[in-house]
């Protein structure tokens, strides 16, 4: 990704901060890792419900992530983030763009909460598809490396697939991706563990990010992930 001043992390926090000016701020199941093993989703379906309407609840993050839903803007600079590839980059090699996203309440809803100590952010990303989630497996393992350039600035963005999480999903998949900067240094490369599950045309993307060397909080990664989930399932 390339990362204007100042850096995702950075930009995610403070949307966090500008919307909770506007907002109160005010869960649960687990995941078993492994293989998936329901049969790929096949069809797209629509769901009528609003994406935003779909998001979890601030409160329904994980306690040591406060969370808010970020307005339009905000929500596109952190879909940047979260793929690793901002807008108006250039990806190499072709083909390994990620699919152009619109934004606005029925294309793309995110809720984020972030852990300060930890410096690390919990991410909730909805986004209204046309696409079975299959085509983008086979992208990752196509593009597991690409080069992601912008403003005179290059990035490495990593993909490579994990184990799916079990849910009540049409199809689900799981990444492990990191976003390093050819000019780096301390505390610039980006940790990201993604779950992601879709139900009709609802694509539901919960992800961890940090910029440390820590172990992801999977408790937290997949306490959301399920609460999201039952979210969509249940409109």
């Amino acid at each position: 990704m390339t990362v204007p001043v100042p850096t995702g992390r950075a930009r995610v926090l403070s949307a966090c901060a500008s919307a909770a000016c506007a907002l109160t701020l005010a869960g649960c199941g687990a995941i078993v890792g492994g293989s998936p093993i329901a049969a790929q989703q096949t069809t797209v379906q629509h769901i009528e419900a609003g994406l935003t309407t779909l998001l979890p609840d601030p409160a329904q993050f994980p306690g040591r992530y406060p969370a808010v839903v970020l307005p339009p803007e905000a929500a596109a600079q952190a879909a940047g983030d979260l793929n690793g590839v901002a807008r108006g980059s250039t990806v190499r090699p072709d083909g390994c763009a990620p699919t152009e996203q619109q934004f606005g309440p029925d294309h793309t809803a995110i809720a984020v909460g972030a852990d300060e100590v930890a410096r690390a952010t919990l991410t909730v990303e909805l986004t209204r598809t046309r696409q079975p989630l299959s085509t983008l497996r086979e992208q990752v393992r196509r593009c597991g490396q690409v080069r992601v350039s912008r403003a005179g600035a290059t990035t490495t963005v990593s993909t490579e697939l994990v184990p799916s999480p079990l849910v009540d999903a049409d199809d689900t998949l799981a990444l492990r991706r990191t976003v390093a900067p050819d000019v780096g240094g301390p505390g610039l490369t980006q940790h990201m563990r993604t779950l992601i599950g879709q139900l009709g045309d609802v694509r539901i993307a919960v992800t961890y990010m940090t910029f440390g060397d820590e172990p992801a909080d999977s408790a937290a990664l997949d306490e959301l992930f399920t609460t999201s989930v039952r979210k969509v399932r249940e409109a």
